[in-house]
């Protein structure tokens, strides 16, 4: 039996700076239809700053969607016709003010599959030195340097409630750095 869902008609609701909202109809292997609503984002890159003394660089910001300040890693959108790793150096400059002398992939995976089209790639940055480009106008950021024997307690307190950082802060704790 094919698995794949058959798209009947596509139907773009909403577009916007950072995404599209669109509904699919659809037919699902077993011959019903349904509706998918689908948000349209382009890929984006994350980052663990590690730096030489064993810190993780993290950022605090308000996030208004959850009226809430968290910690996240620094990331942001990838733009048209950039590649990852530029993107990344470039969100490193604009969220953190420094470059990485090494980038290292870490994983890729979506932030939502089940409505999103969103591709993270994440990186570990090492060999960091200062290099500061302009926040973007409407972040307000604020660095956190955490030591990553700390980030075990981060992570099971809930400190951490970002899924990007969770996934990559998760990932770099089990590492032997």
């Amino acid at each position: 039996m094919e698995k794949r869902e058959k798209v009947l008609s596509r139907h773009v609701v909403y577009r916007g700076r950072i995404l599209n909202l669109r509904v699919d109809n659809v037919r699902v292997p077993s011959g019903k239809r349904a509706y998918r609503e689908v948000i349209e984002h382009n890929p984006a890159v994350g980052l663990i700053p590690l730096t030489d003394d064993g810190q993780v660089l993290l950022v605090s910001q308000f996030r208004y969607a959850i009226d809430e300040e968290i910690l996240e890693i620094p990331a942001g959108i990838v733009e048209d016709g950039e590649d990852f790793e530029a993107a990344a150096l470039r969100e490193l400059q604009e969220e953190v003010g420094f470059t990485a002398s090494e980038l290292a992939h870490v994983g890729s995976f979506y932030s939502s599959p089940g409505f999103s089209t969103e591709l993270l790639v994440v990186y570990l940055a090492s060999g960091l030195s200062p290099s500061k480009l302009p926040e973007d106008d409407d972040e307000f950021i604020r660095t956190v340097s955490v030591k990553v024997g700390d980030l075990p307690a981060f992570l099971k307190e809930g400190k951490i409630k970002d899924a990007k950082t969770f996934a990559a802060l998760s990932w770099l704790i089990n590492q032997d750095l």
